[in-house]
This record gives C-alpha cells, sequence and structure tokens, in this order.
C-alpha cells in the first residue's frame, strides 16, 4: 500500500485549515495550557511554609514565656496568644489556625520538677492530615530548640552539625515538582481530547464519505490526522517549556532533545488512543466524554502527578502500570528536577514506545476504508 505524498500533503493542509478555523483548537492547545500551568504551579500548593498556630498560656511564668517568645520567633510558624481555651479551640473547629499549643497554669512548676513534656497540648485539625504532620512537626522541633537553650554553661568543645542536602529541589518548592507533572495533563488534552473530535467531525458532518470516494489510502488518512495534532502538541510543548522556566522559575536539567523524544512517543499514544474513539464512536459528544474518562481522569488521578503511586491499594498501583502518562510523568519529573537519569528514563521510554505502538496499531486496524466499516 503506498503513500501518495501530494495526496498526504493536501489533507494535511486541509485538516490544518480546520485546526485554524476552529476556535477551540486553538483555545485547548495554547490557552489553556498556560492556564493549567498557573493553577497547577501557583494554586495548588503542597508547601506549608508558614501556618497558623494558636498559644494558649495559661501560666505567667518565666519558663512559659520564654517557651511562647520561641513559638514566635519561629519563620515557619504564624502564632496567634490567647489565654482562653475556649476561644482558641472555636478558632481550631473555624479553620483559622491549624493547631493549638495549650500551655497548663503549672507549666512552670512542672519544668522545674522536669515534667515540662507532660505540661503542654498540641491540638492539631486532623482533616487535613498533612498539614497536621507538619503543625506537630514544626511544634515539636520548636519544643527541643527551647530544651536546648534552657541549658545553662558554655557548650562542649566537640559539636555534631547537621547539615541537611536536598538533593534534585534544593529549594523543595514542591511547584518544581507540580509543574512537569501538569504538563503531561496538558499533552493527553491535546493529543486525546482534540484528537477524538476531528474522524468524528467528518462523520457527522457527511465529509468522511466524500473523502472515502477518493484514493486515499488508510494511512495516508491516519497519518493526515496525526501529523498536523503532533505538531500542535509540540508547539503547546514547546510553549509549555518556556513558561515553566522562563515565567516560573522551574528548572531544566535535561537536554531539549531527550525532552522532544520523550514527548514524540507520548503524543503517540494520546494521538492514537483519541483517533481510536472517534474512529469507534463516530460521535463528538461520545467521543469527548469517553477521552475524559480514559485519558484525561487517569493522567491527573494515576500518573503519580498528584498521588503517590505507592500509597495507593496493590490493585490501582497494577492499573497505573497501563497508563501512559504514568511514565510521561516520571519522565518529565527526571528531566526536568534532575537531568538525564538514564536508568529511569530508558525504562519509560520502552514503555512509551510500546504503548504508542499499540494505540497507533490499534487505531489502523480499527480505522475503515470503506463505508460498510471494512
Amino acid at each position: 500500500m503506498s503513500i501518495s505524498l501530494r495526496r498526504l500533503a493536501a489533507l494535511c493542509r486541509k485538516e490544518s485549515y480546520q485546526i485554524v478555523r476552529d476556535p477551540s483548537s486553538i483555545l485547548i492547545a495554547f490557552v489553556l495550557p498556560v492556564l493549567l500551568l498557573f493553577i497547577y504551579g501557583y494554586g495548588i500548593n503542597l508547601d506549608a511554609n508558614r501556618v497558623r498556630l494558636g498559644i494558649v498560656q495559661q501560666d505567667g511564668g518565666a519558663e512559659a514565656s520564654r517557651l511562647v517568645q520561641t513559638l514566635q520567633a519561629s519563620p515557619y510558624i504564624a502564632a496567634s496568644l490567647s489565654t482562653s481555651e475556649s476561644f482558641m479551640r472555636q478558632q481550631l473547629q473555624l479553620g483559622e489556625v491549624r493547631g493549638v499549643v495549650i500551655l497548663r497554669s503549672d507549666f512552670s512548676a512542672r519544668v522545674r520538677q522536669g515534667q515540662g513534656a507532660a505540661a503542654i497540648q498540641l491540638l492539631t485539625d486532623g482533616a487535613e492530615p498533612n498539614t497536621a504532620n507538619f503543625v506537630a512537626s514544626y511544634v515539636q522541633g520548636v519544643f527541643q530548640l527551647w530544651l536546648n537553650q534552657r541549658h545553662s554553661g558554655p557548650p562542649p568543645a566537640a559539636t555534631l552539625t547537621l547539615q541537611p542536602r536536598y538533593w534534585f529541589n534544593p529549594t523543595t518548592v514542591s511547584r518544581n515538582y507540580l509543574v512537569p507533572g501538569s504538563i503531561s495533563v496538558i499533552m493527553t488534552i491535546i493529543g486525546a481530547l482534540l484528537t477524538s473530535l476531528v474522524v468524528a467531525r467528518e462523520w457527522e458532518r457527511g465529509t468522511m464519505e466524500a473523502l472515502l470516494s477518493t484514493p486515499v489510502t488508510r494511512a495516508e488518512l491516519l497519518l493526515s490526522k496525526i501529523i498536523p495534532y503532533y505538531l500542535l502538541g509540540m508547539a503547546a510543548m514547546s510553549m509549555c517549556v518556556l513558561v515553566a522556566t522562563l515565567v516560573m522559575g522551574v528548572p531544566l536539567r535535561g537536554s531539549l532533545w531527550v525532552l522532544f523524544v520523550v514527548t514524540s512517543l507520548f503524543l503517540g499514544s494520546a494521538l492514537g488512543l483519541g483517533l481510536l474513539l472517534s474512529t469507534t464512536t463516530r460521535n463528538q459528544f461520545i467521543a469527548a466524554q469517553f477521552a475524559l474518562t480514559a485519558a484525561f481522569l487517569p493522567a491527573i488521578m494515576l500518573s503519580g502527578f498528584v498521588f503517590e503511586i505507592r500509597s495507593m491499594p496493590l490493585a490501582v498501583q497494577a492499573v497505573t502500570y497501563l497508563i501512559p502518562a504514568r511514565y510521561f510523568v516520571s519522565a518529565l519529573q527526571t528531566l526536568f528536577q534532575a537531568g538525564e537519569i538514564w536508568p529511569v528514563l530508558l525504562i519509560n521510554l520502552l514503555f512509551l514506545l510500546l504503548s504508542a505502538a499499540f494505540w497507533l496499531g490499534l487505531t489502523a486496524w480499527r480505522t475503515p476504508r470503506r463505508l460498510d466499516g471494512n
């Protein structure tokens, strides 16, 4: 089955005109990616740099006052002071504070007796476990600092100094982790959602019958649908990388050519899935709904972009191995944060290649060349 480059170029030109004339395609390809990048980069924040903490000081002694001052001096705590426990409990219920430290009236006396820890109560909002763990860790750290400051006398001659080093994300900013993952969602939208409409639109408008009456081969028909949207996806990917690195300050430590290969393989899977849905359903609305269910939602929920895969049930973890976005997210986060770590990249590239071959091959098999579906 030969391919006529002249016919293929004409079909690609026709599809490109269709993309340019469709405002929704331009919005989804160039406006929505920037919007999603800013939403995921700034709207979703997994950092707890400064937690709101309420302090109930029922003891006016020197020990209690010094502990309160230490809590207020912490750069990670925005402390509000009160003597009413009921008021602070109400603030915790309303979400005005994320935790409450209660210093009972016998706090100073217990400290002098060596029972200071027993005199402190910490209440946290367990409805948000992640934030509650942050609050508990910060308070424990401040309390340990306060205990160290209470020891009098010169420090010992030999001391140990802990100097932590954070690999791959030295600033520990969650945006550097979330933005590469959000790009996979954007590529899923462009690849699967847009291409899920192209063949169905031809059937609904009646132009597919005219197209099938020509000498166009099955390969030319598929390539004419894939090439324009592949170029559209690569253009959107380039824009996402520019916005992420230049505007949002997310570092890109890997090479651009590896990023190009990874994106191309993932687009192969997304384009193949979208065209398969469009070819099978022949209805734009149904194809879009299937694309959201089969591609977009798994890219968010099961790719490891937001939710840690290892914390999922074993059955769900097994399902994630079938999601191409899982390997794309892993490859993007590696390229952006660590660079070219080939043991990680090669396994992801292999699975993306197999996924692209499967979906494109299945689409070629299901694409009809005659009106009777054969």
